[in-house]
Parts: structure tokens; C-alpha cells; sequence
């Protein structure tokens, strides 16, 4: 099959040796488009060593970072802010400094002390959002061993701390910033991000590839906000089934902070149903409007560690008042790594991840990390993608007509 996509021939941002946030990894952009200058605007994923917060018997912790950038060229070149971070964990490791005021002025939990990661940028109802994954504490070096509490105090085993599962396990949380655009393009980025809420909860699961739809939608005769997520354990939710691997759900609730609570409601979206999704799938980035009640959804698959992480795309549909639902999925991944700059380094697993994608003029601009070390960007007619896509049913058979 003819490539939808006409990849970049090299990497848009690499790490930068001798910068201690980003010497490492920079991977796995969130894009968005300014409505009044048309800048492309980037927040990507970064990590280096960070000695300073390094505690004894300990190994080197590796926080994970947001760096912005931008583009005026429709993403063909970008320039990246790598003098400073744009928005950083805080890195405490005292159970009393693990907390936040978020935009109401309220003291909360600040799940992101630790790493953040894996950003989405989406307006709703012209509101500029951010979420984001994020631990309590800071991963070490992952590739080299996976254990997500290898850098955390000793304190988050004892049985009466209060921070819960959340720091006992160090799992992923996905956070709500509200984003001012005009102090990110200025590079004020202490002004540039408000915490907003945790969107998912952690005593529930380890929950991530979330956001939000870019409005509110009528579910059952409310206005909701509409939200895509990735629970690691899908029988927490209404639909999941136990031992089904992790998979795709949809959620709505009135406000914002109630989507980690019980006044949310739940539904399973999409389950892995071909053999390159066997492991996992997940959305990649917020929904995009194709019609009055249609959406196409960008999502990833994973089967094994040979195969890696790949992409493909659905079309979600509304009627009624209810929950979107998918009536539309390419069987096939239709990106993956595949040129040199793309195949896998450190991370020795295949990986081509999106986090972003963006409708300029005809084209769908997807921004992506690949094997966790570098950005690259891809573009496509959007309008080639859809017809493309309305050649299967929902299960991914091709249509008959």
C-alpha cells in the first residue's frame, strides 16, 4: 500500500548533549495551531540525568520534562527553547511538599512531582488545555530496568503515609493544566500553566493516553466534557472485561474535576482487535472534527516488543445523545518506524508514537516520537485519510458497496 503520509528525512528536535533536561531523550511532541499568528506551537517530552536529586543507594534519577518550540513554516523547521524548561516536576521527596495550589487556589495532591509526560494540547470551547501522564516521583533509567519505584523515598511502603497507591507504586496519573498561549510564546512559562486536577484516579488504575474532546458534547440531554482514556487494567471500568489487555475508554462528566470520581460515567470505547494491537492500544491524540457528529481518532497498537509501537486511526460517530461510538477502523498500522533516524536506540523496543496531530489548510500535520530519542514530524491529506478510512466497517472488514 502507497504511504498516506509523507514522513520528515530527518529528525525535527534531537537531544541536546551538555543540556542536563534533555541530553537524553526528547520525544513525543503535542502540537497546536495559534489562531491568530497560524504558529505551529510544540511541547515535547525530554529527559536527562539529574544528579542533584540522586539519593543514596539510589540510581540516578531521570525526570522527565516538557520543552516547548514552535514553527512558522507549517512544522517543515522548528526552533526549540532548550535555555530552560517550560514546565518541570518539582521533585520532592518529602511527603509534606508533595502538593500544589491548582486554579482555584485550592491545596491538592501534585501528581506531577515526579515526571511529566507524554503532553496533549487541545482547545475546549476555546479554553487552551494540557494533559499530561505523570508519577509521583522520577523514573531511573527505564530502558536499562523498567521498575517504576527505583527512585522513590523509602517512606511510600509505610502503611499510614497519605499519598496512597500513588506514591506506593509510583503509577501514572494523568493531570489537567489550563495553558495561556501568549505567555508560552513568550517564553514566560512560570505564568504559562495552571494545575488544574488529576483526570483519572489512581486508586482505581494506572491510567494514561488521555484527553479531552475539543467540546462538550449532549450526553444524555447534558452538555458533558468528553474525555478518551487508557486504564492499564480495563475491568476497572463499565464494559472492560479481566484479562483483556489494555484498551481504549470514553468518559463524560459536568465538570472537570469530576472525572476521577464517581459522578463520571464510563464506557469501553475500543478493545485490541488485530494482530499488531495484541499487547495494548491507546488514543494518541485529541479527537478531531470531521462533520457535525463525527471524529477521527489517531490511536497506537502495541503486539510485542519485536513489533513495537505503531499507529493507526478510527472515526468515531455520535447519535442520540449517547456516548460517541466507533463506526470506522483501519485493520493496519499506517505509520511505523521504518527509516534509519527512526529505528530504535537506547530503547530497544520499536516505537513510532503520536501525541499530536493538527488540520492546516488540506493537510493533517502528526507530530511523533520515535524509539523514545527523537521528534519527527509527518504530513497527510486529511480528506485522503478519511475516504481511506470509510473503506472498513467498525471491525475493520472492507466495506461492500
Amino acid at each position: 500500500m502507497t504511504s498516506l503520509f509523507r514522513y520528515s528525512s530527518s529528525p525535527a528536535i534531537v537531544p541536546q548533549t551538555g543540556c542536563d533536561w534533555a541530553d537524553t531523550m526528547v520525544l513525543n511532541p503535542a502540537m497546536i495551531q495559534d489562531p491568530k499568528t497560524h504558529r505551529l506551537h510544540m511541547l515535547f517530552r525530554a529527559t536527562g540525568p539529574w544528579p542533584k536529586k540522586q539519593m543514596a543507594g539510589k540510581p540516578l534519577p531521570y525526570p522527565i520534562f516538557l520543552g516547548y518550540g514552535y514553527s512558522d513554516d507549517l512544522g517543515e523547521t522548528w526552533q526549540a527553547d532548550f535555555s530552560r524548561p517550560a514546565l518541570a516536576p518539582v521533585l520532592a521527596y518529602e511527603k509534606e511538599n508533595i502538593w500544589i495550589n491548582n486554579i482555584h487556589g485550592h491545596r491538592v495532591v501534585n501528581y506531577a512531582n515526579g515526571c511529566i509526560e507524554d503532553p496533549r494540547l487541545h482547545y475546549v470551547d476555546g479554553t487552551l488545555y494540557l494533559t499530561v501522564a505523570c508519577r509521583m516521583f522520577p523514573p531511573g533509567p527505564y530502558w536499562e530496568h523498567d521498575e517504576p519505584t527505583q527512585c522513590c523515598p523509602a517512606w511510600i511502603h509505610d502503611v499510614d503515609q497519605p499519598l496512597g497507591i500513588a506514591a506506593r507504586t509510583n503509577l501514572t496519573v494523568t493531570v489537567l493544566y489550563q495553558v495561556d498561549l501568549d505567555r508560552l510564546t513568550a517564553k514566560d512559562y512560570e505564568h504559562a500553566f495552571a494545575y488544574v486536577t488529576h483526570l483519572t484516579d489512581p486508586e482505581v488504575s494506572d491510567n494514561r493516553d488521555a484527553f479531552l474532546f475539543p467540546e462538550k458534547l449532549i450526553i444524555d440531554g447534558q452538555p458533558q466534557y468528553v474525555m478518551i482514556h487508557r486504564p492499564r487494567e480495563p475491568h476497572t471500568f463499565a464494559g472492560g472485561r479481566q484479562g483483556v489487555s489494555p484498551s481504549i475508554f470514553i468518559g463524560s462528566a459536568t465538570r472537570l474535576e469530576d472525572f476521577p470520581t464517581h459522578q463520571a460515567r464510563h464506557k469501553l470505547l475500543a478493545e485490541p482487535m488485530f494482530d499488531w494491537e495484541g499487547n495494548r492500544i491507546g488514543g494518541s491524540f485529541p479527537p478531531i472534527k470531521i462533520s457535525s457528529n463525527e471524529w477521527l481518532l489517531g490511536y497506537h497498537g502495541k503486539k510485542d516488543d519485536a513489533t513495537g509501537y505503531t499507529q493507526s486511526f478510527m472515526i468515531l460517530k455520535q447519535e442520540s445523545g449517547q456516548f460517541p461510538r466507533v463506526i470506522h477502523r483501519c485493520p493496519d498500522r499506517l505509520m511505523y518506524a521504518r527509516q534509519p533516524w527512526e529505528l530504535e536506540g537506547r530503547f530497544k523496543i520499536p516505537c513510532l508514537f503520536s501525541c499530536s496531530g493538527v488540520v492546516v489548510g488540506e493537510d493533517l500535520i502528526i507530530g511523533y516520537g520515535v524509539a523514545d530519542e527523537r521528534v519527527g514530524i509527518a504530513k497527510g491529506s486529511f480528506s485522503t485519510l478519511i475516504s481511506y478510512l470509510r473503506q472498513y466497517d467498525e471491525a475493520g472488514n472492507k466495506n461492500i458497496s
